[in-house]
C-alpha cells in the first residue's frame, strides 16, 4: 500500500481523493468513480476529499491511465460494516488495539478465545488505513459479551487494548 501512497506524493490533492476512494471501497472503472455499481459524481468525491471537481476528474484519468494504479483502484470493492449497527441486531462489538499491528496471531488468539466462550462471530475487520498506527481489529459478535471475557481478551498477544459496545 505504500508504494500506492507514493505515487501521489507530488499530487497531494489526488492523494485524498485516492485516500477516501481506499477509505470507502470506491472503484475506479474507464475513469469514473463507482461505489458497487452506483457511479459516483466527481463534486459529490471532491467534497469528501476536499478538492476541487477537477482534482477528482484528474485523478481518475491517471488512475485510469496508469497501470499499477488502474490494477488496484479497478478492483476495489465496498464492505458493508455491521459494528454501527451491532446493538439493533442483538449483536455487540469487540475493537482491539494491537501493541503492533504487524504482529501475526493477534486474530487468532481474539477468536479462540471467543469461541471458547462458545460465541459466534458475525463479522470480523481489520481496520488498516496503509499506516498500521491507527490499525484496529473490529469484532462484531452474536449477544452480549460476558464480563469474564474481557481479561481473557487482554490476555491475547499483541493486544494493547479493548473497547466493547
Amino acid at each position: 500500500m505504500d508504494h500506492i501512497r507514493k505515487m501521489f506524493d507530488r499530487y497531494p490533492s489526488q492523494g485524498r481523493v485516492a485516500d477516501i476512494m481506499l477509505r470507502y471501497g470506491i472503484c475506479e472503472k474507464n475513469g469514473k468513480a463507482f461505489c458497487g455499481d452506483v457511479e459516483i459524481a466527481d463534486s459529490a468525491l471532491a467534497r469528501s476529499a476536499g478538492v476541487d471537481r477537477r482534482v477528482v476528474r484528474s485523478t481518475l484519468e491517471r488512475m485510469s491511465a496508469t497501470s499499477e494504479l488502474d490494477a488496484v483502484f479497478s478492483k476495489l470493492r465496498p464492505i458493508l460494516m455491521l459494528d454501527k449497527i451491532a446493538s439493533e441486531i442483538d449483536c455487540s462489538v469487540i475493537e482491539i488495539v494491537p501493541s503492533d499491528a504487524t504482529m501475526p496471531g493477534i486474530l487468532a488468539d481474539v477468536t479462540s478465545v471467543i469461541y471458547g466462550a462458545g460465541m459466534s462471530v458475525r463479522q470480523a475487520v481489520v481496520d488498516d488505513n496503509g499506516e498500521r498506527k491507527d490499525s484496529q481489529l473490529i469484532i462484531v459478535v452474536d449477544g452480549q459479551i460476558p464480563a469474564e471475557l474481557i481479561p481473557l481478551l487482554r490476555k491475547c498477544r499483541g493486544v494493547s487494548g479493548i473497547n466493547i459496545r
